[in-house]
């Protein structure tokens, strides 16, 4: 896009200002991106799906300036909780804090009412009497589940944070394709020369580094040790992961894998032949020179009903615990872990699991006494060797090594 002049400066504002970019409700905004172009007759920085000619306006909305996700979910789904789905849906938009009046955002799900899902059998709630069950017994002779099967709204399962300010459990010796290969602050240090005696070097810092600024943050210049020869072009968003070390099975001792913490992510916006330019568009924790590259995969923040816990007097037996996976590590390695913290546990793709998964979490008990009820987590992101999940409710300190069995 070439624009000059006054008239052009203009026009820029005036797309900034018709895009309306107001934060959605899943937490602050990023940096908004920087690249717009021009798609039919509006302005985005996404590449939108054609709408199809007979698309119902029922399933597709077109964006309005002050639009957001958010409010096209309470819109059309009756729940603003449910802006995930939809955003699930529109695998183009790829920060869903920006959305661009003129885009198209297909909604493809309906939602039954709450009232609809009440009337229904959810497995232990009563039934008309003087019918019959599906194994053709009178429904007053059924035995009442001793659950608690009382109808709640779908909430999310935890924060946009939990899965973008995590990580994962990966292979030992995972290799990335890209790193930050340095900043502007690198070039910063002063540099006297004194080739005719008695001069000065270069001045480094007490990091020891050729460097102003060690901790990089939102809003910095970094560098990428890649370019148009590797196939990058601006506008690709990557997450910066960091690896940490070894995650074991607290109880076999076996490496399970390795903790890479996700610590932000980046935007390129200048690709030359063997490096690009990026900026710091989201930071989680302090970033550094060298950290690794990923392609950043938008994942919503899986829904659920919340429940009440499994009732300490009817735990699993201790053999039903025999091969349950295990909590691995919390996020901030905490000793002592309770509602809302964030941990890492063993459950990999491979074995079935899925976000929005939950499990009651239990420990061993002494003797040959029941396992203890001790709380309830959910699965957030899954990867293959592992998941991150987010404890929802405690009843005693949780620790590294209990048990969780599928609620």
């Amino acid at each position: 896009m070439t624009l000059r002049g006054r008239t052009g400066i203009a026009a820029v504002v005036l797309v900034l200002l018709a895009a309306g970019f107001v934060q959605n409700a899943a937490g602050a905004a990023d940096t908004p991106p920087k690249t717009l172009h021009k798609v039919g007759d509006h302005w985005t920085a996404w590449d939108p799906p054609a709408v199809p000619p007979d698309a119902p306006d029922a399933q597709v909305h077109i964006v309005v300036p002050g639009d957001t996700l958010w409010g096209i979910a309470g819109k059309y789904l009756g729940n603003n909780y449910l802006w995930p789905q939809i955003w699930e849906k529109n695998t183009y938009i790829l920060d869903a804090h920006w959305i661009y009046p003129g885009d198209p955002v297909t909604i493809g799900a309906q939602v039954a009412p709450v009232e609809q899902l009440a009337e229904q059998d959810l497995g232990g709630a009563a039934a008309t009497a003087g019918g019959t069950n599906p194994d053709g017994t009178p429904i007053e002779e059924r035995p009442p589940l001793n659950v608690d099967t009382k109808v709640v709204a779908l909430a999310p399962l935890g924060t946009e944070d939990d899965i973008y300010c995590s990580g994962y459990v990966g292979d030992p010796d995972e290799q990335f394709g890209y790193h930050i290969a340095g900043s502007e602050y690198n070039g910063m240090s002063p540099q006297l020369s004194g080739a005719s005696g008695g001069g000065y070097g270069s001045r480094g810092t007490v990091f020891g580094a050729d460097t102003v600024k060690y901790n990089l943050t939102v809003g910095d210049i970094v560098y990428v040790d890649g370019g148009m020869a590797a196939g990058l072009s601006p506008g690709i968003v990557y997450t910066i992961v960091q690896p940490l070390e070894l995650v074991k099975n607290p109880e076999t001792r076996e490496v399970v894998g390795r903790l890479y913490q996700y610590q932000g992510r980046l935007r390129l916006l200048t690709v030359q032949d063997q490096l690009a330019i990026a900026e710091i568009v989201q930071a989680c924790d302090s970033i550094i020179d060298g950290a690794g590259l990923k392609a950043f995969v938008p994942e919503p923040v899986p829904l659920g009903r919340r429940t009440g816990l499994r009732p300490p007097n009817v735990p699993v037996s201790a053999e039903a615990l025999a091969d349950d996976p295990v909590i691995l590590r919390s996020k901030d390695n905490l000793v002592s872990l309770g509602e809302d913290t964030v941990v890492f546990v063993n459950l990999g793709a491979d074995s079935g699991a899925a976000p929005g998964d939950l499990y009651t979490i239990y420990r061993r008990n002494v003797g040959n006494k029941p396992p203890l009820v001790l709380g309830e987590l959910a699965l957030l992101s899954v990867s293959p060797r592992g998941a991150v999940a987010r404890i929802l409710a405690s009843r005693y300190p949780i620790y590294v090594g209990d048990k969780l069995e599928p609620k």
